[in-house]
């Protein structure tokens, strides 16, 4: 649990410090792992093609042994890289003995995409908590059958089928198969854009080519909420333009709109009000 904790804090932290593109955030083909986490994906800790060099190098130069964390690089073939399949979000998105499309799918299209989604109404039925009392049908046949309510649908098209390609990882994240049923897993989804897809290669190219403005808006809007300290006014708007220029011009490096934050008369302005106070 811890392990899985801190692998998004590293990811990010190096794409901070290597000015990486906020793309990287969904596209990368790195991740970062230790002994124990390397074990749960899969990753041969001994084997030196998969540890990065520059990693490797850095260590090494320092006088130092290679630390219990190590950069691994072609994850893409392991099914890892980026934040979409690291097993912290795909753990907390499962409600324990099962999957959850919904869940998985919702945090994608909430969290990172911005998107609003209304509550479900109170009277929808919950699927079996374990994978095992699904009966015949696999968990992609159920929500399909439940996405037939005209009521069900006009939302859950929007998410279940993001969600559906993470079927491809177990409630922990690991990767798998076979569901808890023994039924083979269904990845195959038809993304909100109409476009079809089955693994997390399809739904990274999906996100970065369709709903990358979406990607970075949320992103900013984040950002500038976390460095002000206060929830975004219409006041901010052209400020979020702004962030948002520099980062097109500087092939969407986060760093470029920590600057534009920095220097945004909001941010100098709090800086200045809270010293009064």
């Amino acid at each position: 649990r811890t392990s899985m904790f801190e692998e998004p804090l590293r990811f990010f932290v190096d794409l901070i410090r290597r000015d990486g593109s906020l793309d990287e955030l969904v596209s990368a083909d790195h991740t970062f792992a230790n002994r124990q986490l390397a074990k749960h994906y899969g990753f041969d800790w001994n084997d030196e093609a998969q540890l990065s060099d520059a990693d490797a190098q850095s260590k090494l130069a320092e006088g130092n042994e290679l630390s219990d964390w190590r950069r691994f690089d072609e994850a893409r073939s392991f099914g890892r890289g980026g934040l979409l399949p690291m097993s912290v979000f795909l753990t907390k998105n499962s409600p324990g003995l099962r999957t959850s499309p919904v869940k998985r799918g919702y945090w994608v299209v909430r969290r990172l995409l911005g998107e609003h989604i209304p509550a479900p109404p109170p009277n929808v039925p919950e699927l079996p908590k374990d994978e095992k009392e699904l009966g015949d049908l696999s968990l992609s046949q159920l929500l399909a059958k439940h996405r037939d309510n005209s009521a069900c649908a006009s939302c859950h098209d929007r998410f279940d089928s993001v969600g559906l390609i993470f079927e491809a990882y177990g409630p922990i994240g690991e990767h798998r198969t076979l569901d808890l049923a023994g039924h083979p897993v269904q990845t195959e989804a038809i993304f909100p854009d109409g476009s079809k897809g089955k693994t997390l290669a399809d739904l990274q190219q999906y996100i970065i080519n369709d709903r990358g403005e979406d990607l970075e808006l949320n992103f900013i809007r984040k950002l500038m909420t976390y460095a002000l300290g206060r929830s975004l006014l219409l006041s901010d708007t052209k400020t979020i333009q702004t962030v948002r220029k520099r980062m097109d011009e500087n092939r969407k490096s986060i760093r470029a709109a920590v600057h534009a934050i920095v220097g945004s008369p909001q941010f100098q302005r709090k800086r200045l009000d809270d010293a009064a106070q």
